[in-house]
């Protein structure tokens, strides 16, 4: 039976964040700075100089280009990215880590591709099991991209197609399994999980490291029967181990009768140490059935009661 949904439709994870271009620089903006400075000061000189107007108008515009040119084609990437540069919409390279230049217009920084292992939770709600069970279950995705060229090119968002894909997954192999098996088998669903998510996401540029199932929670009322079970069952295993045990004392006393039976004196010598530690623990009476009585021949009861009170101690 294919999983399917109870009461909840896919649950939309959060929409990944592209990084933007990173903040300007340090260096950059400190020459565009400079240039700024060294514009309006040469500005300010040449007309105390009477240059012309004109003459002063390029001055401060070429400054100003320089910079401007400066702060937009420096760029910083971190140890952990890689930025993807487009020239005139075309991929041409892979820049970074560390300082590197673009063209201003004409080469473009659409993404920054983040190296680092990623971790995504996700989540399979009201999906449910083999035998019609409705399960919520949560688990974590670690994950990260070894090629970023594919990761940009080749899929819109490779973090939401991540988590998509995880989702996915896990709904399906929860379809396809017993409620026994997912609970107890944990570990052979993390092993498939990343078999399966790997497989999907390897044309993205990307490889999972590890899948982990969190949590698996069922219905409350299937719980509680779950745990009668459980207490049922130990009770069925008590009772077998008592039945068991009677069954060896039985065993224990035909063995021990075996030995009696061609024995008559020693049955009656049995007989009376048995009346005698009970009378002299017990007090004077005991209570015989009359069948032990004829068959084991304690005519001498009375004797023995009266032997037993005088090893007794006197009460006061």
């Amino acid at each position: 039976m294919s999983s399917a949904s109870v009461s909840k439709p896919f649950a939309r994870p959060p929409q990944a964040r592209i990084q933007p271009d990173p903040h300007i620089p340090g260096l950059a903006a400190l020459a565009f700075a400079l240039f700024l400075i060294a514009a309006v000061g040469g500005a300010i000189y040449m007309d105390a100089r009477n240059l012309p107007d004109v003459w002063i108008g390029l001055y401060v515009l070429g400054l100003m280009l320089v910079g401007i040119y400066l702060l937009f084609s420096l760029k910083i990437a971190a140890q952990w990215e890689k930025a993807i540069v487009l020239r005139l919409g075309k991929f041409r390279k892979l820049a970074g880590p560390g300082l590197f230049w673009i063209i201003p217009i004409v080469d473009t920084v659409p993404n920054w591709i983040d190296h680092r292992v990623m971790v995504t939770p996700f989540a399979a709600q009201k999906t449910l099991t083999k035998d019609t069970v409705p399960v919520d279950v949560d688990a974590v995705l670690f994950w990260v991209v070894w090629d970023a060229e594919k990761a940009a090119l080749e899929v819109e968002d490779y973090k939401s197609a991540v988590d998509w894909a995880a989702q996915t997954a896990l709904r399906d192999i929860i379809g396809r399994m017993m409620l026994a098996d997912i609970l107890v088998g944990r570990s052979v669903i993390d092993k498939e999980l990343q078999q399966i998510i790997d497989e999907r996401t390897t044309p993205w540029g990307v490889t999972v490291q590890s899948v982990e199932i969190r949590d698996i929670v069922i219905p409350q009322d299937l719980e509680d029967a779950m745990s009668r079970q459980a207490q049922a069952e130990r009770e069925r295993q008590a009772r077998v181990i008592l039945g068991e045990s009677e069954k060896q004392i039985a065993d224990s006393f035909a063995e021990a009768s075996r030995a009696y039976v061609d024995n008559p004196t020693a049955l009656h010598l049995r007989a009376m140490n048995m009346l005698f530690e009970g009378l002299k623990e017990k007090g004077a009476l005991v209570i015989v059935p009359s069948s032990a009585v004829d068959t084991m021949n304690l005519g001498g009861l009375s004797g023995i009661v009266s032997l037993a009170q005088q090893n007794q101690p006197d009460k006061k």
